[in-house]
């Protein structure tokens, strides 16, 4: 797995832009959202969170996955991506982003990619609007359901191979999209490599997401001595599609420090990055893996 670290340029242009506080720390916000099939309309919802998220003090704010065109139906989501450079949705979420004077993580958008399939894309964006890094969602959901129904996501979209490491004028962040977060192994790259804030934004359906959520973003803090940005999508989503919520801010040692619920909200909590330091002092395991061999029955 490649992983892609902030250039030179682009931490010097962070760090210019906003030098990291005397304490170590800034607001985040998750924004939570019910988006649909009308992409004005879902960009309403993310201009009144955005909007939240500023007044409660967020520096930096979270969207979730498919935050501006949400449908169940895999040709539908193909015929409403438009190329990157062409995409309408883009150029208003970075006009947010100058408007409101907040770094802003776009979840994802869906784009065209290679071979008629799609690719799932995170965006930073900086507090001036500029894209300081994308990420292509790595992981693909296929698999065959009880009762026969297959789901295949890698027939629709094409899988990012680079894991992304970004520069915020705070932290180091390690961006991810969904499923990602069942591959604890991008994480620990990620912290290894200096991440100490984890963003996982999601589309989370209903019925897994009541079982293993909370409990997956808990592990992946734990594990890693990271802050996890979570934000999520939640409701009825057109062609029958129910996605969870409960979109959450967790801390390095997995203590939940903010969750929304079933409906859309924004949620805000204080990262501090000392909290990191002393984690990580105290409980060392990323310095600690070790090769070794698997014994297998003979």
């Amino acid at each position: 797995m490649n992983l892609t670290r902030p250039p030179e340029e682009v931490r010097s242009a962070a760090e210019g832009e906003g030098p990291r506080m005397s304490d170590r720390s800034f607001i985040a916000a998750c924004v939570q959202l019910c988006p649909g099939d009308d992409r004005a309309a879902n960009l309403e919802q993310v201009r009144h969170g955005v909007q939240s998220a500023r007044q409660q003090g967020a520096a930096l704010v979270a969207l979730p996955e498919y935050a501006t065109f949400l449908h169940a139906s895999g040709a539908a989501m193909r015929n409403n991506a438009d190329a990157e450079l062409a995409d309408p949705a883009l150029p208003k979420l970075q006009a947010m982003a100058r408007e409101h004077a907040v770094w802003l993580l776009v979840g994802s958008l869906a784009l065209p990619g290679l071979e008629g399939r799609l690719v799932n894309r995170s965006y930073l964006l900086s507090a001036d609007g500029a894209v300081v890094a994308s990420y292509d969602k790595i992981h693909m959901f296929d698999a065959t359901l009880k009762g026969g129904r297959v789901i295949r996501e890698s027939a629709a979209y094409a899988p990012g191979a680079t894991a992304v490491l970004a520069e915020t004028p705070w932290a180091r962040l390690g961006l991810s999209i969904c499923y990602d977060v069942r591959f604890p192994h991008l994480y620990r790259q990620l912290a290894q490599a200096g991440a100490e804030v984890l963003a996982i934004p999601a589309a989370f359906t209903r019925q897994t997401g009541s079982l293993h959520w909370r409990a997956l973003l808990q592990a992946r803090a734990i594990e890693n001595g990271a802050f996890i940005l979570a934000p999520a999508t939640c409701g009825e989503h057109p062609g029958g599609h129910q996605t969870y919520g409960h979109a959450m801010v967790i801390g390095p040692d997995g203590q939940v420090l903010a969750e929304a619920g079933d409906a859309p909200q924004v949620v805000c909590a204080r990262i501090d990055l000392d909290q990191v330091t002393n984690v990580r002092a105290r409980l060392p395991s990323l310095t600690h893996d070790r090769a070794f061999q698997l014994a297998t029955p003979a």
